[in-house]
């Protein structure tokens, strides 16, 4: 089974590209840019990830943001997270980025975007990997700042494709981002939201409702009203899941307690995700197998969480097509 989870074409369509910044190269970049950061030694950055909420999380996550300055730093990191793609098997990648980490440090938009989509242009020449970017608004924030984020988004709908909500979710229901989600709408971007992650199963109604997402962000705690789940599966709406994030931040306290293979098994359209991969302690393989080593599923159901993300991907039914025949093909030498 660990062989053929390797070997498995996977699609992620949850992770945040500032999650995915491994403490070598946080030191690496504070170095070339000569940030101060209050740890001594990558080992040390590696002890500080016990986190006992989102929250505690979160504090640490945007500390190490601040390394992240330059084009080139943005390519870089980006760089690095696709190589693990190419390592794992990732052929499709929706990554996140959350621009208001680095424009409220007096990181120009464009320096953030450029670096992160000249690494997905290289990633597709060079690695054979497809990808999307999303653009999220954080949550912590008002919605007056996500609309003056959007607004700079405008120029560059050649880049994004969508917008997401993300940060920290207690407090903040989705109805505070209603006006610049439908704004984001009318502007011809797609929209997905994180809800029913450490917030209540209401916050997943709302975001559907109110923010008019195609995808929900994590999404585990649809569990607590069974009508959503059923209208959740009769309307195929994805369920992006991340699972070893949902351990570390304590969503469930062991991977034997988590859902998504229940999900899965109901006919909701769950998928797996990596999230915050260098904090969390793993990504796409290293999530597969945790949910493997802790479910019995058969390869066929390991496999329906790669159909799941081609079907939930914002990608041309061409593409998905293609995607498809990939994992088929996968199955038969299976």
């Amino acid at each position: 089974m660990k062989d053929f989870i390797n070997g498995l074409p996977k699609v992620e369509l949850h992770l945040h590209i500032e999650g995915s910044l491994e403490p070598e190269l946080m030191f690496e970049l504070a170095k070339r840019n000569q940030v101060q950061i209050p740890f001594q030694s990558p080992q040390e950055v590696h002890n500080a990830y016990q986190f006992h909420n989102l929250q505690s999380f979160l504090d640490i996550y945007y500390q190490g943001a601040n390394v992240l300055i330059h084009e080139q730093d943005f390519f870089d990191l980006t760089w690095a997270y696709l190589l693990r793609c190419k390592e794992d098997n990732v052929v499709h990648t929706e990554i996140f980025f959350d621009p208001q980490t680095h424009t409220d440090r007096g990181v120009a938009f464009d320096t953030v975007v450029s670096g992160i989509h000249r690494a997905l242009e290289e990633a597709n020449k060079v690695l054979g990997i497809s990808s999307q970017l999303i653009m999220c608004f954080l949550r912590h924030l008002d919605e007056t700042a996500a609309l003056a984020t959007l607004e700079q988004a405008i120029p560059h709908k050649d880049k994004i494709i969508g917008v997401g909500l993300d940060s920290s979710e207690q407090g903040h229901p989705p109805e505070k981002f209603a006006k610049v989600f439908q704004k984001a709408l009318n502007e011809g971007f797609l929209t997905v939201a994180h809800a029913g992650e450490e917030g209540p199963a209401q916050n997943i109604h709302d975001a559907l409702s109110m923010l008019g997402i195609a995808r929900i962000d994590h999404g585990v705690r649809c569990v607590e009203d069974q009508l959503l789940v059923a209208q959740l599966i009769e309307d195929r709406t994805p369920l992006t899941v991340c699972p070893l994030s949902n351990i570390k931040l304590k969503v469930f306290e062991k991977m034997e307690q988590h859902n998504i293979v229940d999900l899965l098994r109901k006919g909701v359209c769950v998928t797996i995700n990596s999230d915050d991969p260098a904090y969390f302690g793993g990504y796409m393989n290293t999530n597969f197998h945790a949910v493997a080593n802790a479910h019995a599923m058969t390869k066929n159901e390991i496999a329906q969480f790669t159909r799941n993300g081609i079907e939930a991907s914002f990608i041309s039914d061409d593409e998905k097509a293609r995607l498809v025949v990939l994992v088929d093909t996968y199955m038969m030498k299976g």
